[in-house]
Parts: C-alpha cells; structure tokens; sequence
C-alpha cells in the first residue's frame, strides 16, 4: 500500500497517495480545478495553464496537473490571482479562435465556452488575429479545422498514444500549430480514422464528416427504401447524448427513435456480427487443420486494417479475408434481402450507425463494393434524433424489425475488446470439438491494453492474444517478428477498449472522462446483455440458420466467399 501524504487544498484537509499531483489532492478533496490540456490515460504536459494554482513553496502559480503533491503543502485554487491568470489565458486563446459558435456542432458541449462564460471572459478583449485557413475536407472520415484549434495537443497526444503520429506541432511560438507532415492533408497522412483524436478534442477542430443531410434526403426520397442498423456498442453510448448515466442500454429506445425518423427499417449489426464469427471461425479452423498462414488476425476494425496495410503490410496474409459486420450486411442486404423481396438494389439505401469514424473511410474503399451507402457514428444518430424533435427518454421500447432482429450474445459482445475473440472461440471450439460445452472466456474480457490465453480444444492447445490500440497492436506484431510471442488466434481493435471507446462516440466533459472508466462501463452493459441472451453461441440463432438454409449454404463457401469476404493491399504512405 502506498504511503500517504497530508496537506490542505482551499483550507480542506485531504490525503492522498504519495505522489499524486495536487490536481489528484484537489480532486480527492472534491474540489474542481478546471482544465483543458489535461486528459486522464491520454495527456498530462501542463501547457494550457488552465489548472494554475498557488502552494506553499512555490515559486508563482503552479501547474496542478503535473505539480506533485507534498507533505503539509496549502493549495489555494480560487483566488484573485488564480481566477484572473485563467480569464487571461482563455481570452488569449479566443484571440486566436474561430468564434462560430452558433454554426458549430461542439456548441453547448464544448469545454472552451463553458470555461470562457464560467469566467466572464471578454471573446474581443484581445484583438482578433484574421488570418483564416482553409479546412481539410481531405478525409471521408475527419474534419480538420485548424482555426478552432486551442492548441491543447490533446489530438497530438492521442495519436502519439496510437503510435500513429499522423498529426503533430508544428511551428514555434505564436505560429505553432496543429498539423501532418510536410502540412500535407489529412487524407494524405499516415492517419488510419480511428477518431482518437476526435473525441480528445475538447473543442470543434475535429469532428466527423458528416452524411446527416444525404440520409434525410434519401428518407424523403420516394424511390427510395432505407433501411438502418445498428452496432453492438451503440446501445451502450447512445443514452449518454440524451442525459442517461454512462453503461445504460437504450436499445429498445434506439430503434424506437430511428423508426420514427421516417420511413425506414430498422434491423440490428449483432445479426452480422454473428454471420462474421461463423465466417471468421470456419476460417480460422481451416487454416489451423490445413496449414494455412498462421497466427490469424481479425479484420474487421478498419482502423486496425490500415494501420497493418501501411505500417505492416508483409503482415497482410495473416488478416482474415472476412468482411467486417458492417460491410457483411452492406452485402447481404444488397444481395439476398433484395432477391427476397424483389427489390433493386440501386433503391435500396443502407445506413449504418456505428461508434467508429473509420467504418466511414471502410465505406469508400472499393474493395467493399459501395454497398453500405453511408456510416453514422453514434454523435450523428443522436443529432438526427434531436432535430426530429423526439424525447428520447419518453419514448418506448421497441423491437428490430424481422428478418434481422435476433441475435446471440456473441454478437453483442463484439464491441468490447475481447468480444471479437470470445465469439469466435465460442464456434470454433465446437467446430474442433463438437462436445466443447464453454461459452465464457473471461481471460479474454477486460481493459487490459494486451491479454493473453491458451485453450485445449480438441488435444491442441489454441493460443490467443487480444489488443485495443494500435500501439499495442504494434506491440504484438514486433514481437512476432523477433519471435518473442507465439499466437494462433489475434483480435486487435483500434480503440483503446474496443469500439465502446470509439472516435464517433458521445463527446463528455472532461469531469466525466477524467472521472469514470468509460470503457469498462460502456463494455459491461454488453456483457450483461450477453448474458441473458437465450443464444450464446453465433451458431445457435435462428436468423444465422435462416441465412446460410436460404442462401449462403455453409460457412466459406463460394457464394459466402463472394459476398461476405474481401482482400487487402499494402498502403504505401511517407
């Protein structure tokens, strides 16, 4: 047990481990210490100045995040000296900021205006620097607008913290700013979309791209049929856009407010989610009792694909040919739904609501065939559900619409780091043993950047490893290629977490994400949801029976293998 430390924060005594910062002391306290560099798990520099405070020895304010806390130190956080150097370091930064913000999305949850108006800041007490630069519309994922940007370096951080390093400083003093190399665009980058640096942002200088409007024309179009679905985690964020405690499910709410969006369908991702893992698993017991290419990574976290496309691409053979669950229903709705209903498939407009910025980039790429018209992250559901004008929390709970409501708790789980894997050990295990009876794995569940387990399935011993971030990621590739780790089975996810942490989830204040574990809330409401589901297994529903009995006939087969599989390629980027 760490030793402890005692010392006063606004004439509160408070303890608290030895070294914990005085922001840490403040907060134990209950004191709130305002800041915008900050963020917990993802930057701590102490560059905004926002979190100045005055200690006994110190020389001057103090930054509260990085000072450490010590034996009898008096902190005082609110007074003149502190509350005027704030204002001055807010009004200086408006100075430099585009203040648009009627006409910006991050209004009314933006943490540089609930700051400027908590201090009575002057937006104009600085003159304005006039100089506008244009905003990258490079990307079909992210929005850069370099004039909303406060110079936090929370994005950079983020990115960093990915072992991406698309986005970095440039520039000294008061030309420093925010941008890729070279100043290239941000679709020119090295950035793989995973939106990261999106939801670090305490402001609007990121934000998706978004399709709300082509969605509301295509709902208003008459020749048009629109059918949405949703992704596992969704159900587990959306609630927060609207107030509810984060880890609350909102499913039946959700589809109940899509469905009167207009006239559409709505049907649920979890049914693909298990069409990958019958796919995913087949392949990867082919490739075990085959010699196929070994380990096997899954494949359906695009930000993850095209970290190894342009970082590893000789890894490429070992990422599973499957679709990810968003692409699979792209195909199978274009193909079998419309055979079975006699629709074209040119009027048929897919929308998928997903936590994640780059299903949107996976939208475009021409592998995939154009078949899911467009992604909205869980940010843009919740728009569209406010300019309807609907209560969310009023409405009632509601049901998928048939054929493709039911899924199994394996498809559920896809959204937690280990869900991907958890699933496919569920139907691979009894692909290699018929009599494996397991359906939990909780080796493979959990925030744990990297986790590892091995199985005996079957008289061989199955070993897997799973990993959200990319920098962990990374981590498991290099040591495969020094031969320091031995795996068969590899999830990676992009997103710390796994897509419940996804760069198109809700944006929180800071008071929240600095606060509560986020991935382990949002994840748990999956796992619960799992867990009284009455099919475990992706094998078990009737929707995947109907699937393969009406059309595809067995997992990898060819009319599988040409709607539900794809290829990748190297990536060469600077």
């Amino acid at each position: 047990m760490a030793n402890m430390i005692n010392l006063k924060i606004n004439n509160i005594p408070v303890s608290v481990p030895e070294g914990s910062t005085v922001l840490d002391a403040a907060r134990a306290a209950g004191v709130v210490i305002p800041t915008l560099c900050y963020l917990k798990d993802v930057n701590c520099v102490g560059s905004c100045r926002m979190c100045l405070v005055e200690a006994t020895g110190a020389r001057g304010l103090v930054a509260a995040c990085v000072y450490p806390a010590a034996e009898g130190m008096e902190v005082q956080t609110n007074t003149e000296k502190v509350r005027k150097s704030r204002q001055m370091t807010l009004e200086l930064m408006l100075s430099k900021h585009k203040k648009e913000c009627l006409a910006c999305e991050r209004a009314g949850n933006c943490e540089l205006q609930r700051l400027s108006i908590e201090y009575n800041c002057d937006p104009n007490y600085f003159a304005s620097d006039e100089t506008r630069h244009p905003i990258d519309y490079s990307a079909p994922y992210v929005v850069r607008d370099r004039d909303k940007c406060i110079n936090c370096m929370r994005c950079v951080a983020a990115c960093n913290k990915q072992a991406v390093g698309a986005i970095g400083a440039i520039g000294r003093g008061y030309n420093a700013h925010v941008g890729s190399a070279f100043e290239m665009d941000l679709m020119s980058s090295v950035c793989v979309g995973c939106g990261q640096c999106v939801v670090a942002c305490p402001v609007g200088a990121l934000k998706e791209r978004t399709t709300v409007d082509d969605v509301w024309a295509a709902i208003a179009d008459p020749q048009k049929k629109v059918v949405f679905f949703t992704a596992p985690s969704v159900r587990a964020t959306l609630g927060e856009a609207f107030g509810n405690p984060v880890g609350t499910n909102v499913e039946g709410k959700m589809v109940a407010a899509i469905r009167r969006l207009g006239n559409v369908e709505v049907f649920n991702m979890d049914v693909t989610a298990d069409l990958t893992i019958m796919e995913e698993a087949a392949e990867l017991v082919n490739r075990i009792q085959t010699g196929g290419t070994m380990p096997m990574f899954t494949s359906c976290c695009p930000g993850w694909v095209k970290f190894v496309e342009q970082k590893y691409p000789e890894m490429i053979p070992h990422l599973s040919t499957c679709k990810s669950p968003q692409e699979m229903f792209g195909g199978l709705l274009k193909t079998y739904y419309c055979e079975k209903n006699g629709i074209d498939p040119k009027d048929l407009y897919v929308v998928s609501v997903i936590p994640c910025t780059a299903k949107k980039y996976e939208c475009t790429r021409p592998e995939m065939g154009g078949e899911v018209d467009t992604a909205l992250t869980t940010r843009e559901l919740a728009r569209m559900i406010k300019t309807a004008g609907l209560d969310f929390n009023a409405l009632p709970e509601e049901e998928f619409d048939n054929p493709f409501a039911t899924c199994s708790g394996g498809g559920t789980i896809f959204g937690a780091s280990g869900g991907v894997m958890e699933a496919a050990l569920r139907v691979a295990a009894q692909l290699l043993d018929g009599d494996f009876e397991v359906v939990d794995f909780p080796e493979v569940r959990g925030t744990s950047p990297i986790k590892e387990a091995t199985y005996k399935i079957a008289g061989k011993e199955i070993r897997v490893a799973v990993a959200s971030g990319l920098a962990n990621a990374k981590e498991i590739i290099e040591g495969l290629k020094n031969g320091t780790r031995h795996y068969d089975f590899i999830e990676v996810m992009a997103c710390p977490g796994g897509c419940v942490n996804g760069g198109g989830q809700p944006t929180l204040p800071d008071s929240i994400r600095n606060s509560l574990d986020l991935k382990s809330l949002r994840a748990e409401a999956l796992y619960k949801s799992d867990k009284k589901n009455e099919y475990r297994r992706s094998s078990e529903t009737p929707v995947i029976k109907m699937i393969y009995d009406e059309y595809f006939g067995t997992p990898n087969s060819h009319k599988a293998h040409e709607v539900l599989h794809t290829h990748y390629h190297e990536d060469k980027r600077i």
